[in-house]
């Protein structure tokens, strides 16, 4: 958001800054609170500083990028930086059985600054209601858009932790400190729900300020709530139930995201992992990042920060965020340029002849490939920093060249001022083939998940090395009617969402939401710890590890009024 909205941010952020004693009870302290913001000018810098809220995470409490619990914890990538001991908190939770309550700096300090971004848009909404639409014309929108930011955090909340507590802006301190995370999984899901319905019914369609959200990106958000909420889960978080009425509120929802004719895919997938094209036409929501915006450091994204080649002199650090083996195989195809579906991990995939979807070299950094569409610097073995226990493969979706105007170094760790879409509309055309493949309609499906393949095919421009020639073997083709059954497209289904959002932190949650997670996983390290021996003791376990623990920390200030999930 490189306008007016961030500009704000800037003078209402020194507002909010200090810490909070616990972070149900957080309140942003400073030199004012909502209480003496009278005037529509400062309520609009609460507004402002809740959309700075939700790219307030960091690199060991992350809020908005998943490499961590949803790349790193799935199939699609190792840990990676210097050995299992480096982060080792990582480590445990790449291993499942590892992971306990009192992991701070990520399960703890996560919870935290999402309940921080939840008050941010407490506070603001109780000032917003302290004025007359006739005082604040754009009371009823900014209302709009703080409970969509607030069920943004919220849903982010529910599918990390799941037994989540939910209070709104019309609770004290005193009944905060009463409210427990045992609602049923559907009542916390409709009070997500709640909020997004409540934005759709009160938003434009477009606003005049550009990364505000708007009724499409709150349509598109609540297909994506209905959707998880589909799979209906026990109390162990087993799938017992799809849920056909809320799976055709998943194609209602979508089909009013893509008949408005507003977004569209870009020619290039590409196009959304560089700052030239942010916010464009295929971004519904984004985070807004600035740099050179007259502050010291700019306004940057770091949570990312740690998963640069480690090696690559114009980097230094720190080569987290590994590509797997398991991964690299999944993006090579058969003669007919579809994928290897049942044979695709039986051996190392040989890249030197096998063909291969284009998506592999937007995703991995592989030795002598473009290496972020910098074709003067092809990725190099040497820039991973330790092939021994991860391998040669990196990621490289949410990195940014250092000779970007975007790309910023603070120590060793670098940020970058890219926007980090949330929602982005490969995912609401993936969304409605989901829904409309388990209503048993999957030939309305077919040509949705083909715009996707036909995109990744045209996806080759910014993939030549120097020569004019490509590193890969591309072969890569649409879907046929012929054979397109219930059970072929789903199978097409859930390998499309992979492909097309590998590494971008969406699998693990994917296969939970199946409910696949735990015999994919097991499947992958049986395989993976004979490539990848520090594997060996890595075990999921259905109906514990869906889910990360409640952080022991907020149990005890609550006095056990939180509920413990499931096996920890």
């Amino acid at each position: 958001m490189k306008n007016k909205i961030l500009s704000t941010i800037l003078i209402t952020g020194l507002l909010f800054f200090g810490s909070c004693k616990d972070a149900l009870e957080y309140t942003p302290t400073g030199v004012l609170s909502s209480s003496d913001l009278t005037s529509a000018t400062a309520i609009d810098g609460l507004v402002t500083a809740a959309y700075a809220a939700i790219g307030n995470g960091d690199m060991i409490g992350p809020i908005y990028s998943d490499w961590v619990y949803g790349s790193v914890r799935s199939d699609d990538a190792y840990k990676g930086g210097g050995g299992t001991g480096d982060v080792g908190e990582i480590d445990a939770l790449e291993h499942y059985n590892l992971t306990t309550p009192t992991i701070g700096a990520f399960v703890t300090r996560t919870w935290q600054n999402l309940f921080k971004s939840i008050s941010r848009c407490n506070v603001a909404l109780r000032a917003v209601n302290t004025l007359t639409e006739a005082n604040y014309p754009a009371k009823k929108v900014r209302l709009a858009e703080l409970r969509f930011l607030r069920g943004h955090s919220y849903f982010i909340m529910k599918k990390l932790y799941k037994n989540i507590p939910i209070f709104d802006e019309t609770a004290s301190d005193e009944e905060i400190l009463k409210v427990s995370n045992t609602l049923s999984n559907d009542e916390s899901w409709n009070k997500i729900a709640a909020d997004f319905q409540y934005a759709i019914d009160n938003l434009p369609a477009t606003q005049p300020e550009l990364a505000r959200a708007n009724k499409l990106s709150a349509q598109a958000y609540l297909a994506k709530v209905r959707l998880y909420q589909a799979y209906e889960q026990d109390d162990k978080h087993k799938v017992v139930n799809i849920n056909k009425t809320r799976l055709q509120e998943v194609v209602t929802l979508t089909q009013a995201v893509i008949s408005s004719g507003k977004y569209a895919l870009s020619p290039d997938i590409a196009d959304n992992f560089v700052p030239e094209s942010e916010n464009g036409v295929e971004s519904i929501f984004a985070i807004q990042f600035t740099v050179n915006d007259g502050t010291t450091a700019g306004r940057m994204s770091y949570e990312d920060g740690l998963n640069y080649p480690h090696g690559a002199p114009q980097y230094g650090c720190c080569g987290f965020h590994a590509g797997s083996q398991n991964l690299v195989n999944a993006y090579t195809t058969d003669a007919n340029g579809l994928p290897n579906f049942d044979t695709f991990n039986d051996k190392i995939a040989d890249l030197s002849t096998q063909t291969v979807d284009p998506r592999l070299d937007h995703t991995v950094g592989i030795d002598g490939h473009v290496y972020k569409y910098d074709n003067t610097k092809l990725f190099s073995n040497s820039w991973v920093r330790d092939p021994g226990v991860y391998g040669n493969f990196h990621t490289m979706r949410f990195q940014q060249l250092a000779s970007s105007n975007s790309y910023f170094k603070l120590g060793p760790f670098m940020g970058t001022a890219k926007n980090y879409d949330i929602l982005r509309y490969d995912d609401v055309l993936l969304m409605q083939a989901e829904a409309y493949i388990q209503l048993g309609q999957q030939a309305s499906a077919l040509p949705l998940i083909n715009q996707i393949r036909n995109r990744a095919a045209a996806s080759t421009g910014r993939l030549k090395k120097l020569d004019g020639t490509f590193a890969s073997k591309y072969n890569i083709k649409p879907y046929s009617a012929t054979g397109w059954t219930q059970d072929f497209a789903w199978k097409a289904l859930m390998w499309e969402r992979r492909l097309e959002f590998a590494t971008e932190g969406s699998r693990f949650f994917d296969l939970v939401r199946w409910g696949i997670a735990e015999q994919t996983l097991n499947a992958y390290i049986t395989k993976e710890k004979v490539r990848r021996p520090f594997l060996a003791t890595a075990k999921f376990t259905a109906g514990r590890d869906e889910y990360l623990p409640i952080p022991q920390a907020e149990i005890t200030f609550t006095n056990g009024l939180y509920k413990q999930n499931p096996g920890f």
